[in-house]
């Protein structure tokens, strides 16, 4: 069904000009922003490990000193790096970025047997996944379906969902849950549909699919936006709440997790041509592109309903004592990547709109005001994320994974103006 699907490469509206630029000047700008990302993660290689014994091997965000701080590679935003790295490689033909995204995607490799979080998807998917696709070996087909199994293990046949957390205390008491779920696990669910394809075993595809059923009931609300958490009773399946970790209130719309849905179920509608998933993807974009509170630039604020009447924060999140807002490039980028893909899948002007609303975010994010300048921003390319203002922690940073969308958004377009299937 994916092959079937991918994609309508892209209707009509891709002939048509984009903030007055010709087709050959949009090839310029992503030429020229691919390029900077070269010259930029050159720098980003230089900087050495950090940490107990140099574990600290993978660029994640900015120190208050300017300098770059790295994580592990069980940190869930390990596999951005090298899958950027990929995503460059491929663009370009540069030598260094090949060379550094196959070293460093070697050493996510014991990541494949991790199970104490759901996020091995994105780790594994956005390193070993663009690895098989952009210089496939055969021993990545064997490492992508062991990590497949070990997403598995966290998957409930009782709740029908794979378990994000190991458990979730509420910000407004002092209630903890014991089967919390949430949105970003709908980005894992690419891993699983390939290890389907690769194994020809369809319970991965199973698994993903009833996520997606039991994520699209309870997650969304009516008017498109989401909760952040979902709260499964672990003996009998029922939801039981919605609330937020990283959003401003239980109620609002957390930026990043809309982009993690409209993403996520994008995916899903690829992988399956269940038109429910589409929905629910065009569902959720519409929310992003329509809302009153999205900026000009269509970078989003990091929650749409920050410091809003009727939206308030739990007694112990740090988004109480905040007055200044704050935007998110980061679900900015991951909005553009998706909806690059998403406008593939419908017709007339909602394929236009969220043509143009992609292409508008990375002219945004491509300017002065939120590309960094060579040799700056601890090295990373996009500045203004926002990471988890409840948890006080990566305010107005870079951050990786707003790196990888962006790229991935630039690579996406690149493809469609030269008339290239996506995948």
């Amino acid at each position: 069904m994916k092959h079937k699907l991918m994609i309508a490469t892209l209707s009509c509206a891709l002939c048509l000009p984009a903030f007055g630029q010709s087709k050959e000047e949009e090839k310029t700008f992503i030429k020229e922003n691919m390029e900077f990302a070269v010259n930029q993660y050159h720098l980003m290689l230089q900087t050495p490990p950090q940490g107990k014994e140099g574990k600290g091997v993978m660029p994640h965000s900015m120190r208050k000193d300017g300098t770059v701080s790295k994580g592990s590679i069980y940190l869930w935003t390990s596999g951005f790096f090298p899958g950027s790295l990929w995503y460059l490689s491929d663009y370009t033909g540069n030598r260094e970025m090949k060379d550094a995204a196959l070293e460093y995607t070697q050493k996510m490799e014991p990541v494949k047997t991790f199970t104490d979080n759901h996020d091995i998807g994105f780790m594994m998917y956005c390193s070993y996944g663009n690895a098989k696709r952009f210089a496939p070996k055969a021993e990545y087909d064997d490492i992508l379906i062991e990590s497949a199994k070990s997403l598995c293990t966290r998957f409930s046949p009782v709740t029908g969902v794979i378990k994000s957390w190991n458990s979730w205390r509420s910000w407004n008491d002092e209630t903890r849950f014991e089967y919390p779920v949430i949105i970003d696990n709908m980005m894992n669910l690419e891993l699983l549909f390939a290890a389907s394809r690769i194994s020809g075993d369809e319970s991965y595809k199973n698994v993903a699919v009833s996520h997606a059923l039991k994520t699209s009931k309870y997650h969304i609300r009516k008017d498109g936006s989401f909760y952040h958490i979902a709260m499964y009773d672990p003996k009998t399946g029922d939801f039981i709440k919605g609330e937020t970790s990283q959003g401003y209130s239980d109620n609002s719309a957390w930026s990043r997790g809309q982009g993690w849905a409209i993403y996520g179920f994008t995916v899903v509608y690829r992988e399956t041509g269940d038109k429910r998933f589409l929905a629910t993807a065009e569902k959720a974009a519409d929310y992003y592109i329509n809302h009153p509170n999205l900026p000009a630039d269509k970078v989003a604020w990091w929650d749409f309903n920050a410091h809003q009447e009727g939206f308030t924060p739990g007694i112990r999140s740090n988004a109480r004592k905040l007055t200044a807002n704050y935007r998110d490039a980061s679900a900015a980028a991951l909005v553009a990547s998706a909806l690059f893909e998403l406008s593939g899948y419908v017709k007339g002007k909602k394929s236009e709109l969220y043509l143009e609303t992609a292409k508008k975010i990375l002219h945004s994010l491509g300017g002065e005001k939120y590309r960094a300048k060579l040799g700056e921003n601890a090295n990373f390319i996009i500045m203004h994320c926002t990471g988890a203002i409840p948890q006080n922690s990566e305010i107005d940073v870079p951050l990786t994974y707003a790196d990888y969308y962006f790229i991935e958004a630039l690579h996406r377009y690149n493809k469609l103006l030269n008339n290239e299937p996506l995948f």
